[in-house]
């Protein structure tokens, strides 16, 4: 066969697998803008969404105490009869007062000639487990010594040390400060900050209260937007005059107070383009809610802020999340808490979210187009199975059911696939239809 001929050959069969695909995105675009005409009237999903929000309102609010969880007493932050610590939120004089009472121990240590260790809570891999009771992670009660007098803690010690004073001297000027500034107030002994930030999170579980009742915050990160006011420090915020940025969510949350909506959900997004998409549209006038992002990784910040919405709300929270293992990890980090802050997920935990989307089980059931679902990596693949395991995700039928589907296709897609079939289709069709058939596990 000449040059010419197979080249021929080569061009015919790259020009039928393109028309075959076009034909496919043809045919998928066609479905998707079908389902338009399955929408019902905005009147009857709202009087759907309105029977989800009175259920969620009757419902009993999840606390720090339910569950068998106990707060700390007010002298002992190892008082707890739980066999795992739960901190509580600590006013300046009580945080103050559990300082000094830990340095006045390590002085009278160091005059009887025995030098001065911190016991400090064990924070290891090993003693972060789920407990299905209480449907998040916890860090178990053990603790390990770090004493100044070993070669081996001397500088951990010296760093404990120092961050105690440091948070003292914050709380005594009544004022916040962020992890890096006090990262920045001693970088030769740190060297780096992943190193204070967790010495600062030791002393947290050293003195039974939460990080942010050690008044060090970390930088604005989430952000908010829709039917919701309240007054940060003073000032009246009123979320639907926020444009498409959305108000940045208060690192200081507890400044927050006078939180009123009228909203009927929280819709809960991983990503900041969707958000956008969903601010700019003003999908939370058509369907009344309140729409939230930590903008991928959730911070404290916004943990708290959702927390504190869904128990002074009472409203249903739905989440969107892209379509892979990350974004179900982001996910049970809102639900269930994550390793890192373990000791404090009985405030930073948010339980009953329910995921709205994007499921793996949708990218067939919304006909998304082959070019725009990815190929999950080996290392996609192994993450996957990973979360399989986890007693969390054991706890769900729906869950096990999607990420099953997920490995056997071995494809992912990010919320934006949906943005082939138009640029508004997530806020004008697939989000309503999924409100229309409650359409959520």
């Amino acid at each position: 066969m000449s040059e010419r001929k197979r080249r021929a050959g080569t061009d015919a069969a790259e020009g039928g697998s393109t028309s075959k695909k076009l034909r496919g995105a043809s045919a998928a675009a066609s479905y998707a803008q079908s389902l338009r005409s399955k929408l019902r009237p905005d009147a009857s999903i709202l009087a759907s969404l309105r029977a989800l929000a009175s259920a969620a309102s009757k419902s009993k609010p999840a606390t720090a105490s339910s569950a068998g969880a106990k707060a700390l007493s007010e002298d002992d932050p190892a008082s707890a009869s739980s066999n795992y610590i739960v901190v509580a939120d600590q006013d300046t004089t009580s945080v103050t007062s559990r300082i000094n009472r830990l340095v006045l121990s390590v002085a009278r240590s160091i005059l009887a000639g025995r030098g001065f260790s911190f016991a400090v809570p064990s924070r290891t891999s090993s003693n972060q487990v789920y407990l299905p009771d209480l449907d998040r992670i916890v860090l178990l009660r053990r603790e390990s010594a770090r004493p100044f007098a070993n070669v081996a803690t001397a500088r951990k010690a010296t760093v404990t040390a120092r961050v105690l004073s440091l948070v003292h001297a914050v709380l005594r000027r009544g004022i916040h400060v962020t992890k890096r500034d006090l990262f920045y107030t001693d970088v030769k002994l740190f060297g780096d900050q992943s190193q204070s930030d967790a010495i600062l999170d030791d002393v947290s579980c050293m003195l039974g209260c939460t990080r942010s009742s050690l008044h060090v915050v970390a930088s604005e990160k989430g952000v908010v937007v829709g039917r919701l006011t309240f007054a940060d420090d003073g000032d009246v915020i009123d979320c639907t005059r926020m444009g498409v940025g959305g108000k940045a969510i208060p690192p200081n949350i507890d400044r927050v107070s006078g939180i009123e909506s009228d909203a009927l959900f929280i819709l809960l997004v991983e990503k900041d383009a969707a958000f956008m998409r969903l601010a700019e549209d003003r999908f939370y006038n058509r369907f009344p809610c309140i729409i939230l992002t930590a903008k991928g990784q959730p911070d404290v910040a916004t943990r708290l802020f959702l927390r504190r919405l869904k128990v002074e709300l009472k409203l249903p929270v739905l989440a969107l999340v892209d379509s892979d293992p990350y974004g179900l990890k982001i996910l049970s980090v809102y639900m269930c808490g994550s390793k890192n802050m373990s000791y404090d997920s009985a405030n930073l935990t948010t339980p009953d979210i329910k995921w709205l989307g994007v499921r793996p089980s949708d990218l067939d059931k919304y006909r998304v187009p082959e070019q725009c679902r990815l190929p999950m990596s080996d290392h996609d693949i192994k993450v996957g199975k990973e979360m399989l395991e986890e007693d969390f995700v054991k706890q769900n039928e729906g869950w096990v059911k999607e990420l099953e589907t997920m490995l056997r296709t071995k494809q992912k897609a990010e919320i934006q696939a949906l943005s082939s079939f138009g640029f508004q289709y997530l806020t004008e069709v697939y989000l309503p239809l999924k409100l229309q058939q409650e359409d959520w596990i």
